[in-house]
């Protein structure tokens, strides 16, 4: 008997105990620019310097990269929630610009106030499920090395690094 393929929504809930930074990827578009919420980004390599971003199909943000061959990735801080949400709206992306100051740099809008950013020439487009996964070859960075992020775990933000401290340390166990 073929085994029972794994319900979608648990495996959310399982995943969701990995806890991500939050992130605003954003590109220049045709009408301004463009931008979505994401925490399916990661580095992923250092020779060359790549990151990894996961756009769903339907992305509007996806169409401007495709379009631009650009984005920025920029690292959200603890205090940023509400542009978190703004950003992971069904918003145009004129209105979601209304939330935020931001500047071009290396030929991208980073957002003010981010905690990093990495701006990137798209390289590559892979499919992935309902999902397209860009590589970009890193041209530009810089970060505040002050700042705490912004993370996503098990269904909520919350402010890292100290949101450890909101949950038990594990029992000890017996001494060797």
């Amino acid at each position: 008997m073929p085994a029972r393929a794994p319900d979608p929504d648990r495996f959310r809930a399982v995943v969701g105990h990995f806890a991500t930074g939050v992130t605003v990827v954003t590109c220049p578009g045709p009408s301004g620019p463009a931008g979505l919420t994401t925490n399916a980004v990661t580095s992923l390599s250092l020779d060359p310097l790549l990151m990894l971003v996961c756009f769903a199909r339907g992305s509007r943000t996806l169409t401007a990269v495709r379009s631009s061959r650009r984005f920025a990735v920029n690292v959200l801080r603890s205090d940023q929630e509400d542009l978190a949400r703004v950003f992971a709206s069904k918003r145009v992306a004129t209105e979601k610009f209304e939330a935020v100051t931001h500047r071009l740099r290396d030929g991208v809008p980073v957002l003010d106030e981010a905690l990093a950013w990495i701006a990137c020439d798209l390289r590559d487009l892979h499919e992935g499920g309902d999902h397209v996964i860009a590589v970009g070859a890193v041209t530009d960075m810089d970060a505040d090395h002050g700042g705490e992020p912004l993370l996503f775990f098990r269904g909520r933000y919350m402010a890292g690094p100290r949101a450890a401290t909101r949950f038990p340390a594990p029992a000890a166990r017996g001494t060797r």
